[in-house]
């Protein structure tokens, strides 16, 4: 059974949904994850965003915490009917990633271009021991 809300006419629907007053989006962003053989990165898509928008952090449990939170607001004067238009926009996301045990957690990195958020992972390199060696016949 589907449900429709039929609070606000359909007359007003070409009012809500203009440049002014656009739809919200409800959707995360997109995000990739590679693994190379000395890395795992982690790419957020979000478009319009800064840096200044991101906070990337490891949480007491030990693992990446990605937040992206932006707020404009824009404000326009009528001088011939005093009315005051503000237009809010906001966007909030909060992503949580358990990070695989052969991470080097000290040396994440992360930058923003072209509005993907970029995190680098470097793998923990384990040298290997040689094993092969001359044994000596007493």
């Amino acid at each position: 059974m589907m449900r429709t809300n039929n609070w606000i006419p359909a007359v007003f629907n070409d009012l809500f949904n203009t440049e002014f007053l656009p739809k919200t989006n409800c959707t995360a962003p997109a995000i990739n994850v590679k693994e190379s053989d000395k890395a795992y990165i982690v790419e957020l898509a979000a478009p319009g965003m800064k840096k200044e928008d991101f906070n990337v952090h490891i949480n007491d449990e030990g693992n990446l915490v990605v937040k992206m939170e932006s707020k404009t607001e824009k404000k326009d004067e009528d001088k011939n009917t005093r009315y005051l238009r503000r237009e809010f926009s906001y966007s909030k996301f909060e992503q949580t990633l358990i990070l695989p045990d052969d991470v080097k957690k000290e040396d994440i990195s992360a930058h923003v271009d072209n509005g993907v958020l970029t995190v680098e992972l470097p793998k923990i390199i384990e040298e290997k021991v040689k094993v092969s060696r001359q044994i000596d016949i007493a």
